[in-house]
């Protein structure tokens, strides 16, 4: 037992409380600081935040400006498309139908927007859910578009 019976067996080079410093460095330069992290450009950043990830060039030099739609559920209506392209400058929606079943939609269909920008929003929502499908929204060929044959 030790003769002060703190139960240490009388150590005497046990540091002096008063003399341990708690504080790290002071000097403010040697401070870490990360870098600003551009959260738009995260994988859990909604789609929305995230810029399209296209090439502006693929992008038609004027008018009409129409986006590809593909994998439509097959029971969507021009309503529904407009509502999913909502805020932006949507002037038309063409939904092709089977020539058999006139009836039955073939599951793709273009939305024609009114200026560049609204186009260039509108590919944002590429893989985003339309009813219970994630769509495809593209750049649409312009030659096969406008029903001629591509070169």
């Amino acid at each position: 037992p030790a003769v002060d019976g703190s139960g240490w067996g009388g150590c005497a080079n046990v540091p002096d409380s008063s003399a341990v410093s708690t504080t790290w460095h002071s000097n403010d330069d040697d401070v870490y600081r990360a870098p600003p992290i551009d959260r738009s450009i995260l994988p859990t950043a909604p789609r929305a935040a995230r810029e399209p990830n296209i090439d502006r060039s693929r992008l038609p030099k004027s008018p009409p400006y129409t986006a590809f739609l593909g994998n439509l559920p097959y029971d969507v209506t021009e309503e529904s498309i407009k509502d999913f392209f909502r805020g932006l400058n949507i002037s038309a929606v063409r939904l092709p139908r089977e020539p058999t079943n006139p009836e039955r939609l073939k599951g793709f269909g273009y939305a024609e927007f009114e200026d560049i920008d609204s186009l260039f929003q509108a590919l944002s929502l590429n893989e985003e859910s339309l009813g219970n499908r994630r769509i495809r929204v593209d750049v649409a060929d312009q030659a096969q578009d406008k029903g001629e044959c591509p070169a």
